[in-house]
């Protein structure tokens, strides 16, 4: 016996009593509305932390950093369809796909406490990224366009104590991350940038996929030594972390910096670039990255900074990225003078 729950902008949820969740809505995906409540697309069973076991869960090598939190990312592909990987490493989704990032902290038990939800939707008109805050009780999480913020407290990988007002983005700001000219996209799932917990995990998700022109490879990892040189460790850093915006068809563009696959030369990276405009988020430093000299480089200033009008990346932290930050400093350093 099924139970109707809600109807939402003409999309119905429904959900049995005896606990069995109702499927994932396609309905709901690509229709012109918005669901105000996140259980209306089927994507958890129950809570944050029990995602429906038609998702395909996947990890990324270098994460892009948002004040140190924990997430969950999951791929939905409606029944019958896969994605293909372009000749960029870039996966490519059919309509009726869905991308979904959920963002938490672990507390002193171990548990983890997801604070929001983030939702990629490829509708026919193309891609649609709507925020989603989980209620305080778990039972589901509600569309917040104009975003939120959230009381957070956690330790750091070193162990220092953080109290930070942790910011959900609005919808606007959700586009200025993810937009291409003038259109959203994905920009996480990158065939060379993916990671799987495990051999199960990976072949669940090769097999909705076409990987057969796909070259097998995969970049360097930005916190392991071992996977690759430090240009390359720090150049994949700067690509997930700064690329969505510095990038030809990016919202940085005008800045003259490309951090995205394209690039490679040094006037692009910035080694010996003065900057386009030399404001306050300059430093009064001369050059974006002066070799050899991470405490006179525009970058390293930047980054460091949790001032608005000075900190980059400008959203999705109120923190500095210690880690992130000493890797840049380091490749900085080994950047011989000319």
């Amino acid at each position: 016996m099924r139970l109707l729950l809600a109807a939402i902008f003409g999309l119905a949820l429904t959900v049995s009593v005896t606990g069995k969740p109702a499927e994932i809505s396609d309905a709901a995906i690509v229709s012109a509305d918005s669901p105000a409540l996140l259980s209306a697309f089927g994507f958890f069973e129950n809570g944050p932390t029990h995602p429906s076991p038609k998702l395909l869960p996947y990890e990324l090598r270098t994460p892009l950093f948002t004040d140190y939190a924990d997430k969950q990312r999951f791929l939905y592909l409606p029944k019958g369809q896969s994605y293909t990987v372009a000749s960029d490493g870039r996966l490519q989704f059919p309509v009726g796909s869905a991308l979904i990032k959920s963002f938490g902290y672990h507390d002193a038990s171990g548990k983890l406490n997801i604070i929001e939800t983030r939702v990629l939707l490829h509708k026919a008109e193309g891609w649609l990224a709507l925020p989603y805050v989980w209620r305080a009780d778990g039972s589901d999480a509600e569309l917040r366009l104009g975003g939120a913020r959230e009381r957070v407290e956690f330790a750091k990988p070193d162990g220092t104590k953080m109290s930070i007002s942790y910011a959900v983005p609005n919808k606007n700001q959700c586009k200025q991350c993810h937009s291409t000219k003038t259109n959203v996209m994905p920009v996480g799932p990158v065939w060379h940038n993916l990671s799987f917990a495990d051999a199960k995990m990976r072949r669940a998700f090769e097999k909705r996929g076409d990987i057969s022109k796909t070259v097998r490879s995969f970049e360097a990892k930005w916190d392991d030594p071992n996977s690759g040189a430090l240009e390359a460790r720090a150049l994949a850093y700067l690509r997930v972390n700064c690329g969505h915006c510095h990038k030809p068809t990016g919202s940085a563009s005008n800045s003259g910096l490309f951090y995205d696959d394209h690039e490679r030369n040094s006037a692009a990276l910035g080694i010996g670039k003065r900057p386009v405009a030399a404001g306050r988020g300059s430093g009064n430093f001369e050059f974006v990255i002066e070799p050899g000299r991470p405490e006179r480089s525009i970058l390293i200033y930047r980054m460091k900074s949790t001032e608005p009008g000075i900190a980059m990346p400008e959203l999705g932290r109120a923190t500095a990225h210690d880690e992130g930050v000493a890797l840049l400093e380091a490749w900085i350093k080994s950047i011989p003078a000319s």
